[in-house]
């Protein structure tokens, strides 16, 4: 598989650097760079890559409306480039795949590509499902009418292990020992029974890294894992706390209430 790239930035050092990192990347093409924002709308349309890199401090047209202005079309992988760290929220409210500070970390770049590499390869399922349900709608459609709704095609693409870097160690943490994740800031606390981490990265990206039917939201800043829930105890106002395999307790705030009719049969 060939990752078709476009790079965008207006600084030309600043896209020679970044070629000669994804020089070791044998998957990855780089099919053209672009130094503004209007020739990179341009770009994207007519080449339709898979993956742009892509800086957000721009003159004219910055990052975030060349995002914009792809819409209409099927639009490519994003990754964020850039000096700003202000702008990491926006970049994941944009989907984007990861967001890289300038220079761009080694390591960072290898797990960014990582999640590409699995972006696109849940994208392919998908699709490759969606075409064979088509055809057998055509020829067999009784067989259509018996497949179960609620299939997944991308049941396995969900994370097992997730890497978390914290006080100066790597961790490799099973993604079943995780009882709960707590929001704080750009940060996830990510909490087993006997440890706890900080990760880099906002929820809305981890939750998709995250089996949902195993890891749900119960707060607006809180992820549990269903698996370690033990005991649900009724709380005021609609409210109710979820006690964990550890004894830790979990709150439920009314407007995630659906969660616990998990656990009424």
């Amino acid at each position: 598989m060939t990752i078709r790239t476009i790079l965008v930035d207006d600084e030309k050092l600043a896209i020679q650097g970044l070629q000669l990192r994804l020089e070791k990347y044998p998957d990855v093409e780089i099919i053209d760079t672009c130094s503004n924002g209007r020739e990179a709308i341009r770009k994207i349309k007519t080449e339709k890559p898979d993956l742009v890199f892509l800086d957000i401090q721009m003159p004219g047209f910055d990052g975030f409306s060349v995002v914009k202005g792809v819409m209409e079309i099927e639009p490519p992988l994003f990754v964020f480039v850039t000096a700003y760290q202000e702008h990491a929220v926006r970049a994941f409210e944009a989907n984007a795949v990861n967001y890289l500070m300038k220079p761009v970390d080694e390591s960072k770049l290898d797990d960014t590509l990582a999640r590409v590499r699995q972006r696109i390869a849940e994208k392919k399922s998908a699709d490759e499902a969606e075409k064979l349900k088509t055809v057998l709608a055509e020829v067999a459609p009784d067989a259509v009418e018996q497949m179960p709704e609620d299939s997944d095609p991308n049941a396995d693409r969900y994370e097992k292990l997730i890497n978390i870097k914290d006080r100066g160690q790597i961790f490799r943490i099973d993604v079943d020992s995780i009882e709960h994740i707590e929001a704080a800031g750009d940060y996830m606390c990510i909490r087993t029974a006997d440890n706890s981490l900080i990760l880099r990265e906002t929820m809305k990206d981890l939750e998709r890294r995250l089996d949902p039917r195993v890891f749900q939201r119960v707060h607006r800043s809180t992820i549990v894992n269903l698996n370690q829930v033990r005991q649900v105890k009724p709380h005021t106002n609609g409210e109710c706390f979820l006690v964990l395999e550890s004894g830790a307790q979990v709150k439920v705030s009314r407007s995630y209430r659906d969660v616990i009719a998990r656990f009424v049969h």
